[in-house]
């Protein structure tokens, strides 16, 4: 019998300029969905009787009204795959939250309704009251923890293992509609293409090599592949994540060399504590995209600049300097919901050390 599969929109295909060298659109394409190592990523759960959706009732002509809100137990285990990401020592942070205007990544449980995921910075395109990652069954039941793991893999940029290129899969076209058209899945031919069939952009997959036991791999019955022939009897991942799982995340998000700046929160103020030619490093992750101001307070003679991290690598946004002529540094800028940005503060002087102050408003 066929397992119930994990169902992605279409995704739409970037244009870019034309007479882009080959190298260069391939890093474009296989960056364009990952998140900037570092990234705080924030996710909720719905829960209001209002977050609900109709769907329709396979077979029948039918629709129903069907609640996003899960028990307590489908959360657990959705946490427990969230820890087991981050426990492999990734870059990318995970955050639970219970205002969804915070989160990136808004979860909904929907009986009947399958299980999906915006993949990658995809989600930031969602609305602030619709799902970027749902649950159609329960993940309490044998084997369904792997659907949570598999899921959060999208989250995190990576696709569906089975339509990388270098699988080198033949499949029985018709043999896949007829399984997949039926239960528990009810697939249309369009559904299957998008999710099983189609082929990805190479610059798009997780690796140069197709991995039979990757997270992100479906598992098939036998009789929908016709080579390699090794896999006539079907495809079995373990339902784990596999070395090349691991080592594809790890790549993507390398762990931080260094301790990570402390927060700053809006309308609370950070301590400085520096000594004359001294400098340290804040973060700020805007709750929502508007326009901040930073400044120091009580500083004498200071400076501070403003980074955004983009691909890992910190780019100067703006900056104030007044080369001692003034006690206080302040910046405005307009910050986006989603992104990182580091603020860098050094004092010139001894005047108000150790009773100096950082705030962002």
């Amino acid at each position: 019998m066929t397992a119930r599969y994990c169902s992605l929109a279409p995704q739409s295909v970037p244009v870019y300029a034309p007479g882009l060298a080959a190298e260069r659109l391939g890093a474009l394409l296989s960056g364009r969905r990952m998140w900037v190592n570092g990234t705080v990523l924030h996710y909720c759960f719905f829960d209001r009787e209002s977050d609900a959706s109709v769907i329709a009732l396979p077979g029948t002509g039918e629709t129903r009204r069907v609640s996003w809100v899960g028990g307590e137990e489908q959360r657990k285990v959705v946490r427990d795959c969230f820890r087991e990401w981050r426990d492999l020592g990734i870059g990318v942070v995970f955050r639970e939250v219970a205002d969804r205007s915070e989160a990136e990544l808004r979860i909904g449980f929907q009986a009947g309704g399958g299980s999906w995921s915006a993949v990658g910075r995809d989600a930031l395109s969602a609305g602030l009251n619709e799902r970027t990652m749902s649950f159609g069954w329960d993940l309490t039941a044998p084997g369904e923890r792997a659907t949570a793991l598999h899921e959060i893999g999208h989250a995190l940029g990576m696709q569906h293992e089975h339509q990388s290129p270098f699988a080198g899969l033949h499949w029985d076209d018709e043999a896949v509609y007829a399984d997949l058209a039926g239960p528990p899945n009810y697939w249309s031919r369009s559904r299957t293409d998008v999710n099983v069939l189609r082929k990805l952009d190479p610059a798009e997959v997780n690796g140069s090599v197709w991995d039979s036991q990757s997270i992100m791999e479906y598992a098939f019955p036998a009789g929908l592949i016709l080579e390699p022939e090794q896999f006539r009897g079907g495809v079995h991942p373990s339902g784990e994540l596999s070395p090349m799982d691991k080592e594809f995340v790890l790549g993507w998000y390398p762990p931080p060399a260094t301790p990570r700046p402390p927060a700053l929160v809006p309308y609370r103020s950070a301590a400085l504590s520096l000594a004359p030619g001294e400098q340290a490093d804040f973060t700020v992750e805007p709750r929502e995209t508007r326009e901040y101001t930073v400044a120091t307070f009580g500083a004498s003679d200071s400076m501070a600049v403003l980074f955004e991290e983009r691909d890992g690598v910190p780019r100067f946004l703006a900056g104030h300097d007044d080369g001692g002529t003034a006690h206080n540094a302040t910046i405005r800028a307009r910050l986006v919901k989603g992104r990182r940005y580091v603020v860098r503060v050094r004092l010139y002087s001894g005047w108000g050390s150790g009773e100096t102050a950082l705030m962002c408003w």
